[in-house]
């Protein structure tokens, strides 16, 4: 079956299915710091090794630069959504601004996650959702668990992307969160 093949509403479902199947693969695959520390005691180092390798997330990155504080209005982060050539790619989660540019493959144009580039899409993420309406930075009325995810992809994107910034003009509801 050729790509050409596939409708719109085919990408869309298979994005929307893909999201939760990868947080779901992260959240079992990946040791929370509670299980490393009841785990630690009767394991050894090459367990820990051993186990290493069953992860289909990408690894935490060596070569990250170090954190900018440059301020971006949410405007502003609007031109680094990866329609133009060039220029580089932003995501924003809870007020952070990272450069996801070399995985434009999945946030560029046309691409799984574009609804998240050139803007904070905080609540969408939070939610597990590809819905544009979601992908908004006021990400104040999620649940418990939501809140729980958001948080886990902050901690990702920490480890992955490098920080080029800060959103200067959130919403007053969640600036200090």
């Amino acid at each position: 079956m050729s790509l050409a093949s596939f409708n719109n509403s085919s990408l869309i479902t298979g994005a929307l299915l893909l999201v939760p199947i990868l947080f779901v693969l992260y959240r079992n695959l990946t040791p929370s710091s509670s299980s490393d520390t009841t785990s630690s005691d009767s394991s050894s180092p090459s367990d820990t090794s051993e186990q290493e390798p069953k992860s289909i997330m990408q690894p935490a990155r060596t070569d990250l630069l170090p954190p900018k504080d440059d301020p971006f209005t949410l405007n502003e982060l609007k031109q680094y959504d990866g329609t133009t050539e060039g220029m580089p790619i932003y995501v924003s989660i809870k007020g952070t601004v990272f450069d996801v540019s070399h995985k434009s493959d999945v946030y560029g144009a046309g691409k799984s996650y574009n609804i998240f580039a050139g803007k904070d899409g905080s609540k969408g993420l939070g939610m597990s959702s590809l819905k544009t309406e979601h992908a908004v930075p006021d990400y104040s009325g999620l649940d418990e668990k939501d809140m729980k995810t958001l948080n886990d992809w902050h901690a990702f994107f920490i480890k992955r992307y490098n920080i080029v910034g800060r959103v200067s003009d959130l919403p007053d509801a969640v600036k200090d969160q």
